[in-house]
């Protein structure tokens, strides 16, 4: 998660294409999402044109890590989310990200909610971006076993690359 305050971020990455991943408490899924779409940031050295980031709709676990079941599963995986600390979604992130990506349809109903009509970027869900695995939400595995974060690990690394793929093309 990016350590730049919230004024600051859209002067900081300017020319960057922003995505930003949400779920409930950003604590499981949109961490693991924010991940592992670094993770292939990274690695096709897109750094200086994609901006990536995580938030929650619910504010109960602002400040705090991950989930230890999704860094276990996440770094079973070779994805280290564990620096990665929870925040809160907010409407001014519709000003600083291009793609502000739902976990699943009812975070994605709250985010229509504070979308500011001047929104002319990607608001949606993830699992579009990877139409052959014809699901479009992103369970939540919080009350679940291990299995559960292991889908969710699953899940999201086909969207990621999907989403990579489609923003490439526009870059």
């Amino acid at each position: 998660m990016n350590q730049l305050s919230q004024s600051s971020r859209s002067s900081e990455r300017s020319p960057q294409t922003g995505v930003l991943f949400v779920c409930l408490g950003n604590i499981c899924r949109s961490p693991t999402a924010e991940g592992i779409f670094q993770h292939l940031v990274n690695i096709h050295q897109l750094n200086e044109s994609i901006f990536v980031d995580s938030a929650g709709t619910g504010s109960w676990h602002i400040g705090r890590p991950p989930d230890a079941r999704s860094q276990r599963v996440a770094l079973q995986r070779g994805y280290d989310i564990s620096h990665l600390r929870a925040r809160q979604v907010s409407a001014g992130d519709f000003d600083d990200f291009d793609y502000i990506l739902a976990l699943d349809a009812a975070n994605l109903a709250n985010l229509e909610k504070i979308r500011p009509q001047h929104y002319a970027g990607h608001l949606g869900l993830l699992l579009p971006f990877a139409p052959h695995l014809r699901r479009r939400e992103v369970p939540d595995p919080y009350g679940g076993d291990e299995k559960d974060f292991q889908l969710v690990v699953d899940l999201i690394q086909e969207a990621a690359e999907g989403l990579l793929n489609h923003i490439k093309g526009r870059l």
